[in-house]
């Protein structure tokens, strides 16, 4: 690394330049190269030294009254906009609100001034400083992107992302390989076709398609990663076949025809597709909507692709001088080599629950501060930088302020699951405190077999004869916040967010006029007009795509014996049109995605009680469909901030996702037929299936069981219920405080949505999982980027990812390696938290033999 020291005496003003400050034009301070209150701009509106030059040369051509009616237009739309900097709000509100500014604008200089160069900014620019830091605001229209060799390489990467993710899918421990191992070996075979391929081609209606057009372009290398972004998902309709076919599930065996997998499989797969280009208006156009998860995808492609290399000022009173690219691959190669120490040769790294080492048996410590069975209350629980990003995120990556809020919400309904437990409610006091299992009456896990006939409907006599199903502490919390997170969704975009949701309907009834009007909506910020280069996918093209998904679902589902209503896939989409907005906005501004599966799962499921099938198509189509709309449109999004033509993104998607199905639905049924025992603790390779039989325990708990019996009136749980109410009341409350104290600033940081989804990673996840990232977070987005914005706008998203990349190579390495062939390392620091409660999970309250808990035999129904 090329370090040298910063000159720490830097020039301060005169004397005479600050009593003359007052006196001058916004145009003479425009005109100004550099002066204090430029750096103080710098440093108020999160602009580094770059962006305030851009800002200068399009200041001085703004009038007044450009600037005041951009101005009014901001603050509706980011007014309660977190990630917006508060204190550029306060400016814009204290200059909307004094009209003398307007009256008499020589008094008020600095402040027009000021405002000048926010309109600018977020002109010529976006309004946030982390899209700034790694996004271009240039374009250049002739550079290539879908290419033969660009087609080629992401056509491979969706071949080996779909086979390998869905053999292995049902391995112990699974193993999966994401985008971004994609995106990193996409890089050097596409700069190997640059220097080996000729420039041979054809050219198609009057475009040359060659295959060696030039330099490997950055355009090139994110369409090869869309493509993989849509294809190492498996099909989610593979879970139903897995249940369907198997003989100790529901052994029907026409679900092994090809025919009826690849339907339905394409049905859920491109379902999404049908609905995005509704979601564009609302979710990739917007300057507010981020996507913080696509800023780490484009930092990877831009280390790769920049050419500049601009010294910046940094911690330690240095000037850092090592480019992105090299950065990149010095935190790669470090975390490649670091993670083997906490996941392999000393795995109590990963899981550091040292407080239990002191005393394993005991049973309120593990509870308190176990990593594996307990709650996680631990100041340092994990050396493994996995471990801080388990819900596909790391504290380098989404703002502070949703690190912080998943905390609160984590940390507050803590203690509803202590006081579940300790108070032995619901019986939770004889299972373990934060386990994601089914139990039965005797604390055993919940055996579904003797609830169900033969056909795998529901089975009254059987079920009065065995047990209800009962849940554990932190499962009935998860399940209380997942009933409010849906309501608060809602809500909190109706607060918050209503003027944006009617400008995006505007521009969507817009669209299907002939004669548009180009007003309308809100200011159009760069992206939007450089994209406007280029031709939009038309509205039609999603509609056949839908009506094709829809027809591809309904025939799968009428034309076998599925026990299910073709109207489920109409469900499924009635479902995601009520969230895929609300869903969108939250998931593209803090990086937090509220999944539908729990709400599919629980109308589906009393609306066909006693069927599993039945239940799992009504969850599939009511989950995957709005999922895959907001992954789609992070696509989009991505494909928008690098200047991928709409049209290319369009068909990368389509062609990628199609061809993944049809690999996916190849493998599952060489597993299904050519593996011995699959599916079984006898299982060739490890193949023992443990996500399919969670999902069918899961299918059969709220498909034949139902949540009637278990949520509704008379249930053990409808208690639960008030988590509707509590959802709708806390945005409220939230929203009513940040007004009645619009000066206190952390307010503005409180997400209520954020919060609850906090209180959704119990069963099995814990804080220790959560807490780690704290100080991390804090250290990049609030100590760092307040400080050295260039350093942290060069490096930041460079090393979150780096980072991932490594943890994934490294884990590739290390599964064929060692784990595939059963090579463990046995000692100490591999054993330490296998014992006692971090072995096998505690409980409060214990039953003698012959015992059980609850209601006896005929004393529920």
């Amino acid at each position: 690394m090329d370090i040298e020291k910063m000159d720490s005496n830097r020039a301060r003003p005169s004397p005479s330049e600050t009593s003359e400050k007052g006196s001058r034009t916004p145009e003479e301070m425009i005109a100004t190269v550099e002066s204090p209150l430029d750096r103080g701009v710098e440093a108020d509106f999160n602009m580094t030294e770059s962006d305030l030059l851009e800002a200068k040369a399009l200041a001085g051509q703004m009038s007044l009254e450009q600037v005041r009616s951009m101005m009014k237009t901001v603050l509706k739309i980011h007014n309660h906009d977190p990630n917006f900097p508060a204190k550029v709000l306060e400016k814009i509100k204290q200059f909307l609100a004094n009209d003398r500014i307007f009256e008499e604008p020589e008094k008020h200089h600095e402040l027009i001034y000021e405002m000048k160069l926010e309109a600018a900014l977020i002109t010529n620019n976006s309004p946030y400083s982390e899209v700034r830091a790694v996004v271009d605001n240039h374009d250049d229209p002739t550079i290539p992107c879908s290419t033969i060799r660009a087609w080629v390489i992401g056509l491979i990467f969706s071949c080996i992302l779909g086979f390998i993710n869905q053999l292995f899918s049902i391995r112990f421990p699974a193993i999966q390989v994401a985008s971004n191992v994609a995106q990193l070996l996409a890089y050097p075979m596409g700069k190997f076709c640059e220097y080996t391929l000729p420039d041979w081609g054809v050219t198609v209606f009057g475009v040359r398609h060659s295959l060696n057009p030039g330099r490997f372009s950055k355009k090139e290398h994110m369409l090869i990663t869309i493509m993989a972004n849509v294809a190492y998902n498996t099909p989610y309709t593979n879970n139903i076949i897995w249940s369907q076919y198997l003989p100790q599930f529901f052994n029907q065996k026409y679900a092994g025809q090809f025919s009826y997998q690849i339907l339905v499989a394409l049905a859920t797969n491109f379902i999404g597709y049908g609905l995005a280009g509704i979601t564009r208006r609302f979710l990739v156009y917007p300057s507010y909507c981020v996507w913080p998860a696509s800023l780490v995808t484009i930092a990877l492609n831009s280390a790769f692709h920049m050419q500049e290399n601009k010294a910046v000022e940094g911690p330690f009173n240095r000037t850092f001088h090592m480019s992105r690219y090299k950065c990149f691959l010095w935190a790669l190669g470090a975390m490649f080599i670091y993670f083997w120490l906490p996941d392999y040769l000393f795995t109590a790294l990963s899981a550091f629950s040292w407080m239990t080492w002191i005393a394993p048996d005991n049973i309120n410590l593990s509870v308190i501060t176990g990593f594996n069975n307990g709650l996680g209350v631990n100041p340092w629980p994990t050396w493994d930088w996995n471990i801080l990003q388990f819900d596909g995120t790391d504290p380098l990556m989404v703002p502070f302020f949703s690190t912080v809020n998943k905390f609160l919400g984590m940390f507050f309904s803590m203690f509803i699951v202590l006081g579940l437990w300790y108070s032995n409610a619901w019986y939770t006091g004889y299972l373990p405190i934060n386990s994601n299992r089914i139990f039965d009456n005797t604390a055993g896990l919940y055996n579904v077999s003797r609830s169900i006939d033969h056909r795998g409907i529901f089975d009254a006599a059987k079920y009065e004869a065995y047990s209800p199903a009962y849940l554990s502490a932190g499962n009935l919390t998860v399940y209380f916040m997942f009933f409010a997170v849906y309501p608060a969704t809602l809500m909190y975009v109706i607060l918050n967010h209503r003027y944006e949701v009617l400008t995006g309907f505007k521009n969507l009834i817009n669209s299907f006029r002939k004669n548009k009007d180009p007003e309308i909506g809100e200011y159009q910020d760069v992206h939007n007009r450089l994209m406007a280069s280029y031709p939009e996918v038309p509205e039609w093209w999603y509609l056949i795509l839908l009506l094709a998904s829809i027809g591809c679902g309904m025939a799968g589902i009428a034309g076998w014996e599925t026990y299910t209503t073709p109207a489920v896939v109409l469900y499924g989409l009635a479902l995601c049109l009520i969230f895929v907005v609300p869903v969108g906005i939250v998931k593209a501004m803090t990086g937090i995605e509220v999944t539908l599966n729990v709400l599919a799962e629980f109308i589906g499921g009393s609306w066909v009680a006693g069927n599993a099938l039945a239940m799992n198509y009504f969850k599939t189509f009511g989950y995957v469909t709005c999922a895959h709309a907001v992954w789609f449109a992070n696509d989009l999004k991505l494909a928008h901030y690098v200047k991928i033509p709409p049209r290319h993104t369009f068909w990368a998607q389509i062609v990628a996702t199609f061809i993944s199905s049809f690999v996916c639905v190849g493998i599952l049924n060489f597993q299904m037929n050519d593996i011995p025992n699959v599916c079984t603790k006898d299982a060739a390779f490890k193949m023992t299936c443990p996500g399919i039989n969670t999902f069918f325990t899961a299918s059969v708990l709220w498909g034949t069981i139902g949540p009637i019996k278990i949520f509704g009136a008379g249930g053990q749980y409808t208690a639960l219920m008030a988590g509707w109410g509590a959802g709708l009341v806390l945005p409220v409350i939230i929203w009513w405080v940040q007004r009645r104290f619009p000066n206190v600033k952390w307010m503005r940081q409180i997400h209520p949505i954020v919060l609850l989804y906090g209180g959704m990673y119990w069963a099995p996840y814990n804080l220790s999982y959560v807490i780690p990232a704290l100080p991390i977070g804090w250290l990049s987005w609030i100590w760092c980027k307040n400080r050295f914005l260039d350093f942290w706008a060069k490096y930041n998203f460079v090393v979150s990812a780096a980072f991932s990349s490594g943890i994934a190579l490294a884990g590739i390495v290390m599964f064929f390696t060692l784990q595939f062939n059963e090579i463990e390392l046995n000692w100490w620091g591999n054993q330490v938290n296998s014992q006692g409660c971090e072995a096998e999970a505690c409980t409060w309250r214990t039953l003698a033999d012959g015992e059980h808990f609850g209601p006896g035999l005929g004393q529920f129904h």
